[in-house]
């Protein structure tokens, strides 16, 4: 997968799904990433078809079909017709024991269900309670950072910064270098929003140091050294 490049994702994908040695189950799986991938291009229409169109009795490829439809819905601009797909996806998810589905299901309920992200980001961090793999809470990082986003975009900036930090902490034990990056961004423009100005810079110019071309870390540097008149 490459999320950056969905085009180039599909075409790996189907070269995947063509490949010999590839069981029915995985190759069903595959085509579920597929139409996920047709739905990154905004080809919502083939996706669908296509999730439509795969049928394999296994709890696995159910949960993801379920998922990917309550995707293709969310990113087509029906955040509520998605809820029902995600609702049944983490159901199906819990009753066959896949916590990093289910966690994948709830994380896209808080996105879907924004008036209740609190609660379903709760809900995917207690899941996650349940497993040891690193894998499966890395899942923290986007959740903490996802509600932290929804308190600041509503104003709650302290609310905020606490849940940035707890995604910077997830970010460091289970996560890419990628994504303790970008905690490292969340937090340090959250502190800008509190008029924490010094400590942003201080973040920012460390950032900068470590990716001198990164457009958000410039853009942040550009407001927090640009002098302000009261």
């Amino acid at each position: 997968w490459d999320f950056a490049d969905p085009a180039l994702s599909e075409q790996r994908l189907r070269k995947a799904a063509r490949g010999d040695g590839v069981t029915p189950e995985d190759r069903a799986e595959l085509e579920t990433q597929i139409a996920r991938a047709l739905g990154l291009q905004s080809r919502f229409d083939e996706a669908d078809r296509l999730l439509q169109q795969i049928v394999f009795d296994s709890p696995r490829v159910a949960t993801r079909v379920l998922l990917e439809q309550g995707r293709v819905r969310n990113s087509s601009g029906h955040p509520l017709d998605a809820v029902a797909y995600f609702t049944n996806a983490r159901a199906a998810a819990n009753r066959a024991g896949l916590v990093f589905l289910e966690v994948d299901a709830l994380h896209m309920l808080a996105i879907a269900d924004e008036a209740h992200a609190a609660r379903w980001t709760q809900e995917a961090l207690a899941a996650l309670e349940q497993t040891g793999d690193d894998r499966t809470k890395r899942w923290a990082v986007a959740l903490h950072n996802n509600l932290g986003w929804n308190l600041h975009d509503a104003g709650r900036f302290d609310d905020a910064l606490a849940q940035f930090s707890l995604a910077q902490g997830a970010a460091i034990r289970f996560a890419t270098q990628d994504q303790q990056f970008s905690a490292r961004w969340a937090v340090a423009r959250c502190l800008r929003s509190l008029g924490r100005a010094e400590e942003a810079l201080e973040i920012q110019r460390e950032l900068s140091r470590e990716r001198p071309d990164d457009a958000d870390v410039r853009e942040e540097l550009a407001i927090l050294v640009t002098p302000h008149i009261d």
